[in-house]
């Protein structure tokens, strides 16, 4: 497996990596409702990092918005390609993820993160960067809060509370399963709040992860140790 380099002109610290933040932000798109839930594709988006190598794998897994059924599946490797700062993640993993979505013969149709979009502290996280980026509908769904607060929401399916940071309503605290923690829904791009919400749930129909996340969490996992397997191979670079 090829393993992606760094691009020429990446930002190499945090004001420049702001810079680009700011930048790309004002190409956002937030007053479209995005595609209908539960037609076309929706395509996971997840990375694994290998820490000793300083490599980061990426899956893109599009799957049957109806079915949830496996259509196509890509991986890539990378070199990292930034220091870990909080809020500006996405510098670390794009061009890995880029490179997945890119070896994709199928229409990826809505893009799902592991991580937030509008909930950032500069309303820019890595689902609404891809979302610029690729110009595609796009939706954060994280595991764990960030900075905003919220009360919890009731226990059942669909139940949600506002994410709110300086009192503007960035995303929601998803129920997607009775009694199991939420997860952090927000919008990335092209896509109302509503819908971002209504997806997750429909990509969610027996655990609190939707399968996009799960399929992509695998994959891009099964990438890192199959290249380390190959690389320990006699005869292998």
């Amino acid at each position: 497996m090829t393993i992606i380099g760094i691009p020429a002109g990446w930002p190499a610290d945090e004001d420049a990596a702001r810079g680009v933040q700011r930048e790309l932000r004002k190409r956002l798109v937030l007053g479209e409702s995005g595609p209908v839930p539960g037609e076309g594709h929706v395509t996971g988006l997840d990375v694994a990092y290998d820490d000793e190598r300083d490599l980061v794998a990426a899956a893109a897994v599009v799957l049957d918005a109806r079915t949830l059924e496996v259509v196509e599946e890509a991986t890539a490797v990378g070199r990292v390609s930034f220091p870990y700062v909080p809020g500006l993640l996405a510098f670390r993993e794009i061009p890995t993820v880029l490179a997945a979505l890119g070896a994709l013969t199928a229409d990826p149709g809505l893009l799902v993160c592991d991580g937030y979009g509008l909930a950032h502290p500069r309303r820019f996280g890595l689902a609404s960067h891809l979302g610029v980026l690729t110009g595609r509908p796009s939706i954060g769904v994280a595991k764990n809060p960030f900075t905003f607060t919220y009360e919890q929401p009731g226990g059942g399916r669909g139940d949600f509370a506002p994410l709110l940071a300086d009192g503007e309503e960035v995303g929601r605290a998803l129920r997607t399963q009775a009694g199991v923690k939420p997860v952090y829904v927000s919008v990335g791009h092209r896509v109302s709040l509503d819908n971002a919400c209504a997806h997750t749930l429909l990509l969610s129909p027996r655990y609190r992860l939707p399968e996009t996340t799960r399929h992509a969490d695998s994959l891009c996992r099964e990438a890192l140790k199959a290249l380390k397997e190959a690389q320990g191979a006699p005869g292998s670079v």
